[in-house]
């Protein structure tokens, strides 16, 4: 019990240092970059608090919870009622009773039963994993990269837009430049092509 709590304690001031460590030298520009190569910034926000804006480089994801969630122990951790809190005596004794026989089948009876109780568990936690109740960072991440790259196009065009405008006040601006020499030596060159 005491590992327990040791373990939920350090789980929750590493999440509480995380924002500490996330923040540093930003990346290049996600979108001169892969999509995977950018920064991600993953925080637990409570109550009403303000989601902190990403900088270039960065994907600020925020998971936010309840006010009342702040001080507490994480939810996976907190309820010892739950099946995966079973006792791991009851779990051996299911093992024992119930289920196929043989060789990777995890039973007492049949040649080679024990050998697939460690894939069993191994199945199982995998199992606990995907159905867990935790906050599922990846999702939003990748909700986040598809907001980005939703505007990446616009963006773009835009951009290339300003720099053509650019380049033809530059260019305008040198032909005038170009007459009024032209114009100030007295000879009258031909128009540049």
């Amino acid at each position: 019990m005491t590992r327990l709590l040791l373990s939920a304690a350090a789980a929750v001031l590493s999440l509480a240092a995380a924002p500490a460590f996330a923040q540093g030298a930003g990346l290049t520009d996600p979108a001169l970059s892969n999509p995977g190569d950018e920064k991600v910034n993953q925080l637990i926000i409570y109550g009403d608090d303000k989601c902190p804006e990403s900088a270039s480089g960065e994907i600020t994801v925020c998971a936010r919870k309840p006010e009342e969630e702040r001080y507490r122990i994480p939810e996976p951790l907190r309820g010892l009622d739950q099946p995966q809190s079973e006792a791991w005596a009851n779990k051996v004794q299911a093992y024992e009773t119930v289920g196929r026989f043989g060789t990777q089948s995890c039973s007492p009876a049949g040649s080679g039963g024990w050998l697939g109780c460690t894939q069993q568990l191994i199945n199982n936690a995998y199992a606990e994993k995907a159905n867990g109740s935790e906050v599922r960072f990846s999702e939003l991440i990748q909700a986040e990269r598809e907001k980005r790259l939703s505007t990446i196009d616009a963006d773009a065009a835009a951009e290339q837009k300003r720099v053509e405008e650019a380049e033809n006040a530059y260019f305008e601006q040198r032909k005038r430049q170009a007459a009024e020499q032209d114009a100030a030596q007295g000879t009258a060159a031909p128009a540049p092509k």
